[in-house]
């Protein structure tokens, strides 16, 4: 069983800073890359950032200079910090993490339970 657990949404005013945390853990070989979609009322779960084993980064090219997105692989943990916040980034931020269970399995992803992030203008 592999359980990613998020924490760090809330409310913030436009222009405001917020830090996401997403911690897997139960039984993991190993991890590849993890990352953040965030889904929006209405519209298409969309990738936010996502990171590999060794640190490349990837982003959304509308968000590149405010997040951040960074990996603490003696905790399992991904983490997103988000600056200079707008309405329209207002919407529910998944992590997700590549893993693999054990040496004989294939790897799979797995999905956190989603963190609400609002913005007020």
């Amino acid at each position: 069983q592999v359980q990613l657990v998020e924490s760090g949404g809330g409310l913030v005013q436009a222009g405001g800073s917020l830090r996401l945390s997403c911690a897997a853990s139960g039984r993991i070989f190993s991890i590849n890359a993890m990352g953040w979609y965030r889904q929006a009322s209405g519209i298409q779960r969309e990738l936010v950032a996502r990171i590999t084993s060794g640190g490349s980064t990837n982003y959304a090219d509308s968000l590149k200079g405010r997040f951040t997105v960074s990996r603490d692989n003696t905790k399992n943990t991904v983490y997103l910090q988000m600056n200079s916040l707008k309405p329209e980034d207002t919407a529910v931020y998944y992590c997700y993490a590549n893993i693999r269970r054990d040496s004989t399995t294939y790897d799979a992803n797995y999905w956190g339970q989603g963190t609400q992030v609002t913005v007020s203008s």
